[in-house]
């Protein structure tokens, strides 16, 4: 079987093609899958999509009518998909079932430890030969109240390294996690969390209960 794998990135590639070496050929392109490129997936039964993907029902359609049976999502996300569209054309939709999510929340406190220190402003000074501190004082991680919105696989890995630095924590979610409630994190309701955090965190899927969950009111509050 020949696969079609669209927006593969240069370090994906390799990864892709090791995966599949000696079971089924693969053939990868930069450009993403939307109704312009949908064609060139003609005579292909399987076809592989990023999350910047445009498949809606035009382009679903085109990958039916070409031959394609499967489209295989290399992310959880999904939204960018119409599945109403897809299930009426028999089209088999498959998805990343979750990523490491130790290497998002590592990457989540990356950013906040970068934002807390000033290291992007730093660094561009310094490139100048500007090493004044002035704007660049930072404050203790340990004993800031943390508030975690989503307290699934991912936002318990933000807890557990927040609970390494000595924070307290919050949490918001539809159910409690009891690993998070083992770390001394405390349940609230989402108002009283944002008010309260000194540093606040996302880890929730979008979803129409959660579109605009930080919105105009929340932001200036």
């Amino acid at each position: 079987m020949e696969i079609l794998a669209y927006g593969v990135q240069a370090d994906e590639k390799v990864l892709i093609e090791q995966a599949f070496e000696g079971r089924h050929q693969v053939r990868c392109l930069d450009v993403f899958l939307n109704p312009d490129t949908a064609p060139l997936a003609a005579g292909h039964e399987v076809v592989s999509t990023s999350v910047n993907a445009r498949l809606d029902a035009t382009t679903l359609r085109l990958l039916a009518n070409g031959g394609t049976r499967m489209i295989a999502q290399r992310s959880t996300g999904f939204n960018n998909i119409d599945l109403g569209v897809a299930a009426e054309l028999g089209l088999t939709v498959a998805r990343v079932s979750y990523y490491s999510p130790y290497a998002v929340a590592e990457f989540a406190w990356t950013l906040a430890l970068a934002v807390n220190r000033r290291i992007a402003r730093a660094a561009n000074r310094t490139r100048e030969f500007d090493f004044r501190l002035d704007g660049l004082m930072g404050q203790d991680i340990h004993g800031m109240t943390v508030g975690v919105i989503g307290t699934g696989k991912i936002g318990e890995c933000f807890a557990r390294i927040g609970n390494g630095f000595g924070t307290t924590l919050l949490g918001w979610d539809v159910a409690e996690n009891q690993a998070c409630l083992d770390l001394g994190m405390k349940y609230t309701s989402l108002d009283h969390l944002l008010s309260e955090s000194d540093l606040i965190t996302l880890h929730v899927p979008l979803l129409p209960d959660t579109h605009h969950l930080i919105e105009a009111r929340r932001s200036s509050g």
